[in-house]
């Protein structure tokens, strides 16, 4: 009688068996557990700078709230210099910088403009036209949102306000960001204490934080729009490091580097819901440049918005958040499209966490 013999596994394969399932089983282990740390982390630090806009809950511009998980929203970003040598607070500081998006919830795109810091506009807080820089300093964020509802006509459904400090710390937290520097010619930029020690210079360089900042302030070199436009490839990179693979363990860092230095009124489960925007793959950023001329006609310099220019953002702007009919293909001619994520971390991601799960 013939017997079959069974083949027997040899006992270096089971021991390098057991090995990987023992060192995958670790891995997944920690890696909830890192995004349960996260989460935890990132809604304490959430809580902590959260700041509700007294006497509105809701833009004037809306029927009923607008609910990041659910509609169309516009965000207001406002970078201010709250610096102990300039002496003026967060509350009574001139915004330094000024990004409103705009996020679509169907095709899940940004559109991101950009608003010269000495543009005239009018500040309804003061009942008059003044560089839109210094509404922040005549009433915070709120007078700076309804000076940006004013100008475009749409409502600014949140605000997000950072300052300096925030600005450094989370490109550092980050390692760092690699950019195309778009500046006419090298030369030494003032650092976050104004003093001239940041050196930088045309082409793709790696910047920490403080070059980082230099870069976003520089403007006298050439025009508050090429500043515009870096500030705009800033945040894009930063955005881009941020989704990196390599960025996961630095997610601690980030989470205490902004909000020891964040205002808000997003709440942590608006947060959350922002991670679908990402569910897909990486999000189109459509960048807006608002034209204007320079004018120092009464001895001050104002930056004067082209008319034109402008109602042509306010269409589009209004079509993206659908307050009008949408139009997908509307967009302003000094617009650059482009998708931030290069390297983006391939994943389902779970809104309820900071943990992901790689695709298939």
């Amino acid at each position: 009688m013939n017997r079959t013999k069974k083949k027997r596994r040899s006992p270096k394969l089971s021991l390098i068996l057991k090995v990987f399932a023992i060192l995958a089983a670790s891995f997944l282990i920690s890696a909830t557990t890192y995004g349960v740390y996260l989460t935890k982390k990132a809604k304490h630090v959430a809580n902590q700078s959260y700041e509700e806009l007294e006497e509105r809950k809701v833009s004037p511009k809306r029927e009923a709230k607008a609910e990041p998980k659910d509609d169309n929203i516009s965000i207001l970003f406002i970078g201010v210099d709250d610096s102990e040598k300039r002496g003026q607070g967060s509350d009574n500081s001139r915004s330094d910088a000024l990004l409103l998006a705009t996020l679509n919830k169907g095709d899940k795109t940004v559109k991101l403009v950009s608003i010269p810091r000495d543009s005239y506009v009018y500040i309804p807080e003061v009942g008059y036209k003044d560089k839109i820089n210094h509404a922040h300093a005549f009433g915070g964020p709120l007078a700076t949102i309804e000076a940006v509802e004013e100008l475009f006509d749409i409502p600014v459904d949140y605000y997000v306000r950072m300052n300096f400090n925030a600005f450094i710390d989370v490109v550092d937290a980050l390692g760092g960001i690699d950019l195309e520097v778009n500046i006419p010619y090298a030369f030494y930029e003032k650092d976050e204490n104004d003093r001239f020690t940041i050196y930088l210079e045309p082409g793709y360089h790696h910047l920490d934080g403080r070059e980082a900042l230099a870069l976003a302030r520089t403007r006298k070199h050439d025009t508050d729009v090429a500043r515009g436009q870096r500030q705009q490839d800033i945040i894009k990179a930063i955005a881009n490091k941020a989704l990196s693979l390599s960025s996961i363990t630095k997610y601690d860092e980030v989470i205490v580097a902004i909000g020891d230095n964040m205002k808000t009124n997003l709440t942590f489960e608006d947060m959350k819901s922002f991670f679908t925007y990402f569910s897909g793959g990486a999000p189109q950023i459509d960048n807006i440049t608002l034209k204007g001329s320079d004018d120092m006609s009464t001895g001050i310099y104002y930056y004067l918005l082209d008319e034109e220019s402008l109602e042509e953002t306010k269409q589009i702007l209004k079509s993206h958040l659908e307050i009008i009919p949408n139009s997908s293909n509307l967009t302003n001619s000094d617009s650059s499209i482009s998708e931030i994520g290069s390297d983006y971390i391939d994943a389902d991601l779970d809104v309820n966490s900071f943990s992901y799960s790689p695709s298939n």
